[in-house]
């Protein structure tokens, strides 16, 4: 995994809206950003992961597009319902093609029961 990717995701899921501070949700935008294109399938299942409680000002969707430029699908659980943020993503994701739902190595998710993934 290339060291951009790896430094976004040892920082843990995306912060929420109501709880991230300005400066975290700067940086993490700058992360993103750093991340050369395109993902491998083992990068987009790690970025996969760093979903967080809802859309952090657009970042999610940011990395849902990042996610999108990996060579295949990444297998992810379906949301629980009333999701919030997760489940329109998760729709999303799965109606691009980008995600399918089922069993398979998945990364740890951020945290509103909805995580894309668990």
């Amino acid at each position: 995994m290339r060291p951009e990717v790896s430094a976004f995701v040892a920082d843990g899921p995306l912060p929420g809206e109501e709880t991230g501070e300005e400066a975290e949700i700067d940086r993490r935008a700058r992360q993103l950003d750093a991340i050369p294109r395109p993902l491998s399938l083992a990068e987009a299942e790690a970025l996969a992961g760093c979903f967080g409680p809802d859309d952090c000002y657009g970042l999610a969707w940011t990395m849902a597009r990042l996610i999108e430029t990996a060579p295949g699908p990444v297998r992810t659980p379906a949301p629980a319902p009333g999701g919030g943020a997760h489940a329109r993503i998760h729709r999303w994701a799965v109606a691009a093609g980008l995600v399918t739902e089922g069993p398979g190595p998945v990364a740890r998710g951020g945290g509103d029961g909805g995580a894309f993934p668990a």
